[in-house]
């Protein structure tokens, strides 16, 4: 596979590779050079890259040929992923995370897609959630649901957009993701997206390590009172993998609820926690016993 140059100023008449002078700083690419670079891709990517004279019209008609070869399968609209030699277009399964940030260029993903792309997802899920500013309908992937999601208020000003986010590469692309610190609080917030409060806070517990500052100053942007509740309660419960200390968990604990909230809004029955003035499923209060906590 050719590198891309931004030195030369010769490009590809077509997909033959003979060059013609180009005064443009990055040369255009061959339709198979765009294959082996992305497996999915929009049609602006290919329209971007491979620069045909005809501009988007003569990028569509020469997707549409691969199209009809099955050398790529569409996966929505302006959408395509590319078919490995000798799979039929019927069989292939695009990765759900490549194909939604084709999708979305400014993707950062949340909830349970950043717990996997972190690597500490308990279970499969069968739902990609990432958050954009353009929004979009679901987009059906096989066995996966790939949610497009407005960004927290709180976290929707332009420098904020990659606070508490990292870099992770995927099959050869890099992804943004929010961090392990703000996945535990946005997934606090909104449990259902992270595959439910229990394998939120199973997977969280397998996190490597907390930032344990950033993760205050998460919540202080959040500024609700059982969010404070939950993180604190969370961190009580594996004080042996995070460490954190009693002044931070009295400041936490500082933030907590005036009177007793459900751990989860809309569930009932569980186990209170005083301290933290949780009502807490009975089925978490197991959640850090292993580790000595």
């Amino acid at each position: 596979m050719a590198p891309r140059s931004r030195s030369t100023n010769l490009t590809p008449t077509a997909d033959t590779g003979n060059v013609l002078p180009r005064t443009g700083m990055q040369r255009q690419v061959t339709t198979a050079e765009l294959f082996a670079r992305h497996s999915v891709f929009s049609l602006d990517d290919a329209a971007r890259e491979l620069a045909p004279a005809g501009g988007r019209a003569a990028t569509v008609e020469r997707l549409k040929h691969h199209l009809e070869t099955g050398r790529l399968k569409l996966l929505a609209r302006e959408l395509y992923a590319v078919v490995p030699v000798g799979v039929p277009p019927s069989e292939l399964r695009a990765d759900p995370f490549l194909a939604a940030a084709a999708a979305r260029p400014d993707a950062v993903f949340s909830h349970h897609a950043a717990l996997e792309l972190l690597g500490a997802a308990h279970s499969v899920w069968n739902e990609c959630t990432l958050y954009t500013r353009r929004a979009r309908k679901p987009l059906s992937l096989e066995s996966t649901t790939v949610r497009f999601l407005q960004p927290p208020a709180v976290m929707d000003a332009p420098r904020s957009r990659t606070f508490a986010t990292r870099k992770v590469e995927r099959r050869g692309r890099m992804l943004e993701v929010t961090g392990p610190e703000r996945t535990l609080v946005e997934g606090l917030q909104r449990p259902r997206l992270a595959g439910g409060l229990e394998e939120l806070l199973v997977s969280a517990s397998g996190f490597a390590a907390l930032d344990l500052d950033l993760l205050e100053q998460i919540l202080e942007r959040y500024s609700i009172a059982n969010l404070w509740a939950a993180a604190g309660w969370f961190l009580e419960r594996t004080r042996a993998s995070f460490a954190p200390s009693d002044k931070l968990l009295d400041r936490f604990a500082r933030r907590r609820p005036a009177s007793a909230q459900y751990f989860e809004r809309g569930r009932r029955g569980g186990v209170l926690a005083k301290r933290w003035n949780l009502i807490v499923p009975s089925e978490l209060q197991q959640l850090g016993e292993r580790d000595g906590s």
